[in-house]
């Protein structure tokens, strides 16, 4: 609303000198108005003293002032309501509703950013174009195609201490998000739990490995067992092996095996399975002078290296896959180990993979 040039009491001074008989053109001449800007004052204000037509000017205008709040609102509820419309959470769709809504309302920037929760910096962003951009969005891509279960962290996990690029970990998840990457997340109930003394971290490889069973079904339904042995060093799996029954000899077969190019542990950590307590696994371990560790019954947090492995398989490879033969289990047991040893980044080790600290060590 434009602003007059004359005051209130300027505007009575000028309408009593007509009332005293002071012709309007005269008048419009000595103040530089218009005549009819003279007689609309006169039909506005005549008769009124100087603090009327200051509280009349406060009514206009505060009347005009709800008017400007009156149309706001309404146009805010119209954006509103398309916003409903549609799914936009991520502050770049909130940007482009707000675009659309100064080009077909006309509203103010302001207003704009106000209806969608963003601030005027957001609105007037300008994206980088950047090359490396559709390279970090190729990779993200091959690895979650290549593995499956594998969420953000791992997969920076790799990119940075595997493959070696520099890509700031905040980059690399705005992409991942853009792409709608994210896995799943199963809720957890809320169980009270003692928590135990953390395990003893070994200095070097061979030291204490560990070892467990595992179990699952073949597409016949025949259920088959995993023998797992990992070294606690670097949580390096040793070997998977993969049977029908796996009795106290056959653990011992498998560990013969490892020892032959892996080397002899101090120290062997297991459950209270009736193939560890069997008296030829325990013969064997005194004649090779292998301390037996046994936890106690019921306590598997005492045996956690173990246990997160056979987390890992299970998450990784066995709930991915249904078997055919005990062969076809073994071979993709065989490859996933590969793939855990030298690829998968462990964040319980710096993340990198297992066999990189062993090299570095």
């Amino acid at each position: 609303m434009k602003k007059s040039r004359f005051t209130e009491s300027q505007i009575l001074a000028i309408l009593k000198q007509h009332e005293a008989g002071v012709p309007v053109a005269d008048l419009s001449r000595e103040h530089n108005v218009s005549t009819a800007l003279i007689y609309q004052w006169r039909s506005k204000y005549g008769g009124m003293d100087a603090s009327m037509m200051k509280r009349l000017k406060e009514l206009e205008a505060e009347n005009a002032r709800l008017k400007k709040m009156y149309a706001e609102e309404r146009i805010k509820a119209e954006l509103r309501q398309e916003a409903l419309e549609g799914k936009f959470v991520r502050p770049s769709q909130r940007r482009e509703m707000a675009r659309k809504g100064v080009a077909k309302h006309g509203i103010s920037i302001r207003l704009a950013c106000v209806v969608y929760g963003i601030s005027e910096t957001c609105y007037r962003y300008q994206a980088k174009l950047d090359g490396e951009n559709a390279l970090v969005a190729d990779w993200l891509l091959r690895l979650t195609q290549t593995h499956k279960r594998w969420g953000f962290g791992l997969c920076f996990m790799y990119l940075r201490n595997v493959k070696g690029f520099t890509w700031n970990h905040k980059r690399v998840y705005r992409i991942y998000r853009e792409l709608e990457l994210n896995l799943r997340i199963k809720p957890k109930r809320r169980i009270k739990r003692d928590y135990p003394g953390e395990l003893d971290v070994p200095t070097a490889s061979n030291q204490v490995w560990s070892m467990d069973f595992m179990s699952d079904q073949l597409i016949s339904g025949k259920t088959f067992r995993t023998f797992n042995v990992i070294d606690d060093y670097n949580r390096e799996g040793l070997g998977i092996e993969v049977d029908l029954s796996l009795p106290a000899p056959r653990v011992i077969r498998a560990l013969e095996q490892i020892i032959e190019w892996r080397g002899k542990p101090a120290a062997l950590r297991c459950d209270n399975g009736p193939e560890y307590l069997s008296q030829s696994l325990v013969d064997w371990a005194n004649k090779h002078r292998i301390t037996l560790i046994y936890i106690q019954p019921g306590k598997p947090t005492q045996n956690a290296y173990i246990e997160r492995f056979n987390r890992t398989a299970r998450h990784e490879w066995l709930d991915l896959h249904e078997f055919n033969s005990i062969a076809h289990a073994q071979l993709l047991a065989t490859q996933w180990l590969w793939e855990y040893n030298n690829e998968r980044p462990n964040s319980a080790i710096g993340g990198i993979p297992p066999t990189q600290l062993l090299q570095a060590a």
